[in-house]
């Protein structure tokens, strides 16, 4: 899946994307991950990619200092604009991920809540290495997203070359896509991230992972 069909999916699962935080079994898990992201980012100027629907914004804004949340698709960019924040704290931008370098912003962090899995393996140093540009040696940057559970987790339909692994998943209307969605471990992590960065931390949940560390160099 490119990067056109990965946001035409997206688009038209703006208006059902949150059931996904409705599964009953991963309650409990979602409380222990809004504490932790909030201890992570309370205080910080973020810089947020991928926000989506706004889901984690609205979550993060009342501890932020500010967040400038970005994303490709004017759609669920659009249902962020009706989630409730505190006045002035929040900004939406319309950017892509790969090409952050021109959006305006001072900031102490960066987020990418649920994308590092839909970033092929081969274009990782590429998104690392903008994102670090932007932020700044010494910023923060924290990742979350799900972790791989037998009889919750869409399965996985495929594994290509590179070793990206895909899920096939269909629509409220029917449609299907098959979707780049990649599990990482916690050593492929550090791997990936140990030439760019310091304090890193991975946090291992029932159905997601957390990492967060500092900005050592640009990618």
């Amino acid at each position: 899946m490119g990067d056109e069909e990965l946001l035409a999916y997206y688009s038209r699962r703006a208006h059902e994307y949150e059931q996904i935080y409705e599964k009953p079994e991963r309650h409990a898990d979602l409380v222990r991950v809004r504490s932790w992201l909030r201890e992570a980012l309370a205080g910080h100027r973020i810089l947020e990619v991928a926000c989506g629907t706004g889901y984690w914004t609205a979550e993060l804004a009342p501890v932020a200092a500010a967040i400038t949340a970005t994303d490709s698709s004017p759609e669920t960019l659009e249902l962020a604009r009706g989630k409730s924040y505190p006045p002035g704290r929040v900004r939406l931008a319309l950017a892509d991920a790969y090409t952050l370098a021109d959006v305006p912003g001072d900031f102490t962090a960066g987020l990418a809540a649920f994308w590092w899995s839909h970033v092929p393996r081969e274009r990782q140093l590429a998104f690392l290495g903008g994102l670090h540009r932007r932020l700044g040696v010494g910023a923060v940057v924290v990742f979350m997203d799900n972790r791989y559970v037998v009889g919750s987790s869409t399965p996985i339909s495929r594994r290509d070359a590179e070793d990206n692994t895909y899920q096939r998943r269909r629509l409220a209307d029917g449609t299907e896509y098959e979707v780049l969605k990649n599990f990482p471990t916690s050593a492929e992590l550090e791997a990936t991230l140990a030439p760019f960065a310091r304090e890193v931390s991975v946090t291992q949940f029932a159905y997601y992972w957390g990492v967060c560390y500092r900005v050592a160099s640009a990618a």
